[in-house]
């Protein structure tokens, strides 16, 4: 099996571990392959390597599915004029004021005695931050949680027609909001990017692109840390133990979590020009697949690489963010969300079991859970 033959429901790591045992970097299935956390972040941090082929057309594996497409599917010069529009709402000033929010958020969302995690927790928390974020209203929030769910477990190339009418629909809703915000702007991304747009620093269609992967991506990746660290403690009750006594250990914890089970399996990029130092046969125009999680169990980097450790020091970071020109612009974001969820999850429910079985989503690029139900003893 080669990882585009997984389904949501499968094991993954027996078969990066197959291709690893190919070599740093192997051909699976007609593509070029990698597992290594060197070769991974060498290709993401390296500008003869980019998301387009060279005729600007985007491949399938760099596609997010959104329309219009993102700086996430853009190469340098517009990639970079597009995410320095958009950096500002992530600076570390802006997170530390995020921060009361998110804390008053998660102990809101723990006050019920049990709960599927995934729908009454790990959803509603970061989209409420990041609509907070973009300016959303309270009242359209629900819309934007269910289009954001969608993007991320959707098979586009299977079965577009769901994502598509969900993105006109979001697509109708962010119109309206551009158009209030040219009459009355307010202190929010929607307006700060629209007046970019009146300056001339971005197009109307670039707008809507930006605005789309802010969406989606400014929460999906808290949504799987939060399913994907929970059923982690749950299957890990000794790690449990240590961090309800060491609260503190809630960021090297968000860490691990990352590292162990990333929400995002593997990315693409494109050889711009050959790059036989790479690999011999790496020609312009190929396209390699970079398998992040994989990366983040490489044993040549990190020792017992299977074992969920929270108390892990002094290894490289993992891979989860990505790297280079495309890290994620949220990463920031992310790990306060995460490092306040386990803090206060740990606290108010000190005995969390799990009370049925879990559903995996069925995607295999995004890795995490539909559904997860949970009690507070």
């Amino acid at each position: 099996m080669s990882i585009v033959h997984l389904t949501g429901q499968d094991d993954p790591y027996p078969v990066y571990e197959a291709i690893r045992a190919k070599g740093a970097i192997a051909e699976d299935g007609g593509m070029f392959i990698t597992t290594s956390h060197a070769v991974c972040n060498k290709v993401l941090r390296d500008r003869r390597f980019g998301v387009r082929f060279s005729d600007g057309s985007l491949p399938a594996m760099n596609s997010v599915g959104l329309a219009p497409p993102s700086f996430l599917e853009s190469d340098p010069p517009d990639h970079t004029r597009l995410r320095r529009l958009a950096a500002p709402a992530f600076s570390p000033k802006m997170i530390d004021s995020y921060r009361p929010r998110v804390e008053k958020l998660a102990e809101s969302l723990l006050d019920n005695d049990s709960m599927d995690l995934i729908e009454g927790f790990a959803t509603p928390l970061p989209i409420m931050v990041i609509s907070d974020l973009l300016g959303i209203p309270d009242k359209d929030t629900r819309s934007f949680a269910e289009y954001g769910m969608l993007v991320a477990s959707s098979d586009t190339a299977q079965s577009p027609g769901p994502l598509n009418q969900a993105t006109g629909r979001i697509t109708a809703l962010f119109e309206r909001l551009i158009d209030e915000r040219r009459r009355g702007p307010g202190d929010d991304v929607i307006s700060s990017l629209v007046a970019s747009e009146g300056e001339q620093k971005l197009t109307v269609r670039e707008l809507m692109g930006t605005l789309l992967l802010l969406l989606v991506a400014g929460f999906e990746t808290t949504v799987n840390l939060i399913g994907n660290g929970t059923m982690a403690f749950l299957d890990h009750p000794d790690q449990w133990d240590l961090l309800k006594r060491n609260p503190d250990l809630a960021p090297a914890a968000v860490e691990e979590v990352l590292r162990w089970a990333p929400p995002v399996h593997y990315t693409g990029r494109v050889a711009h020009q050959d790059v036989p130092d790479v690999h011999r046969r790496l020609k312009r125009d190929n396209g390699i697949y970079l398998v992040l999680a994989a990366g983040n169990r490489d044993p040549d980097v990190y020792p017992d690489p299977h074992r969920f450790d929270i108390t892990r020091t002094g290894q490289p970071e993992h891979l989860a963010f990505s790297s280079g020109i495309h890290y994620c612009l949220g990463a920031s974001l992310a790990r306060m969300e995460g490092d306040v969820v386990f803090r206060v999850l740990a606290r108010k429910w000190p005995r969390i079991t799990q009370t049925a079985a879990a559903t995996f989503r069925d995607s295999t690029t995004i890795r995490g859970f539909a559904s997860l139900p949970v009690s507070r003893s």
